[in-house]
């Protein structure tokens, strides 16, 4: 079955929904790291959120996810990105990153992520051209320069 992927603006209204996706994405590797608190992790995303920079996932017409896409100085900073379980490992991930690249590349700035240590996402990030910068704590930070 192919898919038809869509990004859509979100509104303030969304931000119950993308918190409580949030968790469950997050928490098997949260849980592997000994650091899973699904009311930390649900009023951290929710302290944070904004609706501007934020874009729902659409797959074949079904929620799939949703990623942030912020402005950190003159880099963009991929803020969250995250799939239902059901969704990953069917290439809507790489989709996100190659229009978030499109972007940056057009504007020609780096585009930062930030993944916790242990976590996929550390080898998804790492395939899709970001380079490690930085280790702090369980986190470990990249940098994708852009393409000219």
């Amino acid at each position: 079955m192919s898919l038809h992927i869509q990004f859509r603006p979100v509104s303030r209204e969304d931000g119950d929904a993308l918190a409580t996706l949030r968790v469950e994405a997050m928490r098997e590797s949260l849980e592997r790291a000994g650091r899973f608190d699904p009311e930390r992790a649900r009023n951290r995303f929710l302290d944070a959120f904004s609706p501007d920079a934020t874009h729902e996932i659409v797959a074949n017409g079904e929620r799939a996810g949703f990623y942030v896409l912020k402005w950190k100085g003159a880099s963009l900073w991929l803020d969250h990105l995250y799939l239902k379980a059901q969704w990953q490992g069917r290439g809507i991930g790489a989709q996100v990153l190659r229009h978030v690249f499109a972007r940056a590349d057009e504007l020609q700035v780096d585009v930062g992520v930030g993944a916790l240590r242990g976590s996929p996402a550390n080898r998804f990030y790492a395939r899709h051209g970001f380079e490690l910068v930085e280790q702090v704590d369980v986190d470990n930070y990249y940098v994708r320069r852009p393409r000219r």
